[in-house]
């Protein structure tokens, strides 16, 4: 498997990603937004797009869609439950539902709502694990719920799906937010030293070569996983006198999120 991770630079910070064959050159274009990027990426690599994947059906995921497909022909795969938001789906995918592309690469859905209730996250079956998270999970961070999402629904999607997928599990994210979220995480666990190391080397950074960070690291920075840190339980007490002492975990990830909205 070919990992071809494309920086569109927009406003958006979006990340594309096209994912080859090695053997036949087929590719799968994962919410290819930058249409003229993916597809000259495409042909300088030899790779033929047959297939286009959407995480979601946010317009900023799904936009490039129907250019690519003009150019390619690509079906167009998507949440089993989204058809009625993306036009022309022409598979609808659930959890464990695998997609192929050429011969040996094979991607298994996941249907991880939180963000949106019918969002989909790929991940692959490699012997170097790889978890495309579109807006689910980002680098050192957490999708929002502002359109169509469900905060509750997202806790149950890291605390039941994401946290068990093993630990050298490479993740690419829909967005670039990196440095943002370092800073989200130091202002909520001011002692959490795998966010105060990383912060430096990404600040001001180029996004087209931000670090892919693996789900272990993502266990040590994230604060959405580090829901039983004291640092955070008390941090959140000082901003919810309400808390109690010992909240319980979907709480403390709630309210998180409430504070990542506006920082």
């Amino acid at each position: 498997m070919i990992v071809e991770r494309i920086w569109t630079g927009n406003a958006y910070r979006n990340f594309n990603y096209l994912i080859a064959c090695p053997d036949t050159g087929e590719a799968l274009a994962i919410d290819p937004l930058d249409h003229e990027k993916c597809l000259s990426r495409a042909k300088v690599r030899g790779w033929q797009i047959t297939q286009v994947l959407n995480t979601h059906e946010h317009g900023d995921h799904t936009g490039g869609n129907a250019a690519v497909i003009a150019a390619t022909g690509a079906k167009l795969i998507a949440h089993h439950k989204a058809g009625a938001r993306i036009p022309g789906v022409d598979r609808g995918v659930k959890a464990g539902d695998v997609i192929k592309v050429g011969r040996h690469v094979e991607l298994e859905c996941m249907d991880t709502p939180g963000h949106t209730l019918c969002h989909v996250c790929l991940r692959s079956h490699t012997d170097q694990p790889a978890l495309f998270s579109g807006d689910t999970l980002f680098n050192a961070g957490a999708g929002n719920c502002h359109n169509g999402g469900d905060v509750g629904a997202l806790y149950d999607t890291f605390s039941r799906q994401l946290r068990s997928l093993p630990d050298d599990t490479q993740v690419y994210p829909g967005h670039d937010y990196i440095e943002n979220n370092l800073r989200f995480t130091l202002a909520r666990e001011p002692d959490n030293t795998a966010a105060a190391d990383l912060l430096p080397q990404v600040q001001g950074h180029d996004a087209a070569t931000a670090p892919v960070t693996t789900l272990a690291q993502e266990k040590r920075m994230n604060t959405f996983f580090r829901l039983d840190s004291a640092s955070v339980i008390a941090g959140l007490r000082e901003q919810f006198p309400e808390l109690p002492e010992q909240p319980d975990e979907r709480t403390v990830f709630a309210r998180l999120r409430e504070l990542r909205n506006t920082w």
